[in-house]
């Protein structure tokens, strides 16, 4: 059994359920709310729900690796690692150049992203 794994997969399950409720709450509704033309507000609304995809099944591969021996499992959990960064990394570049006073805790979407790309890539070291 991979702990780093596990621990990995049950966080990232965990910000998915903060993402699906949290994001519906604080982005989806005041979106589709909002002034913007229909085709984009329409085009976000279907990209919140690809991220959402995303971060279950990404919670499920995680999961699914924690038991070891899976063939090219190495290759996976690196290659989520990289998305978690990749995540971490788009928030904190749009926070930053946002240019706000306290900055990192305006979007601290990357708070909840970077530790399962440190527990997924302790795991596969």
């Amino acid at each position: 059994m991979n702990g780093w794994f596990l621990t990995a997969g049950i966080t990232a399950a965990g910000v998915a359920a903060i993402h699906i409720v949290g994001g519906r709450r604080d982005v989806v509704l005041p979106l589709l709310a909002g002034n913007l033309p229909d085709e984009p507000r329409r085009v976000l609304h279907a990209v919140w729900h690809m991220v959402t995809a995303d971060l279950v099944l990404a919670a499920a591969a995680l999961i699914w690796l924690s038991p070891g021996d899976r063939p090219g499992g190495e290759t996976v959990a690196w290659i989520l690692s990289a998305h978690f960064v990749a995540y971490s990394a788009a928030f904190l570049a749009v926070t930053l150049a946002a240019r706000w006073s306290k900055p990192l805790l305006r979007l601290p979407q990357w708070i909840l992203l970077l530790p399962v790309a440190v527990l997924t890539a302790a795991g596969a070291l």
